[in-house]
């Protein structure tokens, strides 16, 4: 054991939903004395950051429930049991926006709030698009947005576009853009 790890001494399920379960840990700190973690545990998911020819990134604007409030996001789903996080970002990239891609290739991953998660995700970039229809879940409402760079730094400063997962998208697009790719 490093001397900042926390060993886990007892694990109680507190709820198990559709996506999340929710754990509340006891464990050992590193100074001997205990104490309660509350962890959500998450199966991962994808996000996509697809930018068509004329150099515009697909949003949605989609409603989230826990921030009562309408928001711009890049493409994103839950990754399912055993699922290649490849042919997810396929699947939600068509089921949201309807569009498919020739080139998708990951460009990043990481944990989204690993303070009280471990939701992984996977970042995707998605080139050489095709429209076509779109295909939401029943309970999913989304509306398609596209912007250009300049927009989506706006979306940002209005406070738009408030999630990591897009927020870190529009500034990797604008650092591909000033690196000339």
């Amino acid at each position: 054991m490093s001397e900042l790890e926390e060993k886990t001494l007892k694990t109680k399920e507190i709820y198990h939903g559709k996506i999340i379960t929710l754990h509340l840990d006891e464990v050992e700190l590193p100074n001997g004395k205990t104490a309660t973690r509350e962890i959500v545990k998450h199966p991962g998911a994808v996000a996509i950051m697809a930018l068509t020819s004329d150099q515009r990134m697909i949003f949605v604007r989609q409603f989230r429930k826990p921030l009562e409030k309408t928001i711009l996001e890049i493409p994103a789903g839950k990754l399912e049991k055993g699922e290649d996080p490849k042919r997810c970002a396929e699947r939600e990239l068509l089921e949201e926006t309807g569009y498919t891609a020739k080139q998708l290739k990951q460009i990043s991953a990481f944990y989204t709030s690993p303070g009280f998660a471990n939701e992984f995700l996977y970042l995707f970039e998605a080139e050489d698009l095709v429209s076509g229809q779109a295909e939401p879940d029943e309970d999913e409402f989304v509306e398609l947005t596209l912007l250009n760079l300049k927009e989506a730094f706006e979306a940002i400063e209005r406070g738009e576009i408030i999630d990591a997962k897009t927020v870190l998208a529009v500034y990797y697009w604008q650092n591909q853009q000033l690196q000339g790719k």
